[in-house]
């Protein structure tokens, strides 16, 4: 097998059946993230969100992870087990969110600020969770900033939408929120969310707050063009969690198109919809099949985090843990 491998076509057919017996020879557990693609979703040991794949990563018993999802997850996979080894299938497949804040600027933005506490998304490299207080992801943004007692500045990055969510839903005026995005949240539009709503009108909504669309998904809600009861803003743990209970046979989903796979899977009967169907993250994508069973046939792309700077990022991480539940299954 060559180190080219990487679409379905080039797989034994027995490639499934390899990558668990490959697993159980190297002790490893297998991680995918919900925006995966569907095989790497179906032969994870667990599928979930940032938060639940965390806390999972901080407790498996396997002495390797294999996380199928993008570097700075599997970074803070290692961060949280530093004894442990851990692989990215492929050491190429980056976040542009984690991208748009660094160290430097953040140290920067801190010594402007004194006294402020530093809130960072999870989505962020280990060299800004080293200079962070406590890391949160979209399960956990507002119960985390509503640890902070209410009368301390709170520096919130890099996402822009998430932190607006997080301002909107508390109602404090002394958070500063970083200017980031994701490319592919920030590009599900309220227009587009608007004309799916007009089109599916019985149809739930469900939202990432990473989305461009969050704002507007509230308008339409308080306008009343949809029920309020109907428009969810929900990381994707809880869109899985909502799934399983909702009553609703049609729900427009707002976040990348790989959760509709484990959206299905949760609720079979339910008609899940993108309100963007080309909200593709090309990184997430880059995990395949192939470059699965390479990695555990070779043991190659082994995730390394300096061990300073793992040892300050890791209180903010597990400060992250501790609070609030995932909805377990971004």
């Amino acid at each position: 097998m060559t180190a080219t491998l990487d679409t379905h076509t080039d797989l034994p057919a027995d490639w499934a059946e390899r990558v668990r017996e490959l697993a159980e020879q190297r002790d490893a557990v297998i991680l995918a993230h919900n925006y995966q693609v569907g095989a790497i979703q179906d032969i994870a040991h667990h599928v979930g969100d940032s938060l639940a794949l965390s806390r999972i990563a901080a407790t498996a018993p396997q002495r390797t992870i294999v996380f199928c999802g993008v570097h700075f997850m599997a970074e803070t996979a290692k961060i949280l087990s530093p004894d442990k080894t851990v692989l990215i299938p492929d050491a190429d497949a980056g976040c542009s969110l984690a991208d748009s804040i660094t160290a430097d600027q953040l140290r920067e933005w801190k010594a402007a600020n004194p006294g402020a506490v530093v809130v960072s998304y999870v989505n962020t490299t280990a060299e800004v969770k080293a200079e962070t207080d406590i890391c949160c992801t979209s399960s956990n943004a507002v119960e985390v900033v509503r640890s902070i007692p209410a009368d301390t500045p709170v520096l919130f990055g890099p996402d822009q939408f998430l932190g607006a969510h997080v301002r909107r839903i508390l109602g404090r005026d002394n958070i500063q929120v970083w200017g980031g995005e994701c490319h592919v949240h920030a590009g599900i539009n309220g227009g587009q969310l608007t004309a799916q709503a007009t089109a599916h009108p019985d149809a739930d909504l469900y939202i990432h707050p990473e989305c461009g669309c969050a704002t507007s998904a509230l308008y339409l809600a308080t306008a009343g063009a949809v029920p309020a009861e109907r428009v969810k803003i929900l990381s994707t743990g809880e869109m899985v969690d909502a799934a399983k209970v909702g009553r609703s046979k049609q729900v427009l989903v707002a976040t990348e198109i790989g959760m509709i796979h484990q959206l299905k899977r949760a609720a079979p009967g339910v008609d899940f919809l993108a309100v963007n169907d080309r909200a593709s993250c090309k990184y997430m994508k880059m995990i395949t099949p192939a470059k699965l069973l390479r990695s555990l046939e070779q043991m190659r792309d082994e995730v390394v985090v300096d061990p300073e700077i793992a040892a300050r990022a890791r209180g903010a991480v597990e400060r992250m843990i501790g609070i609030g539940m995932s909805g377990g299954g971004e």
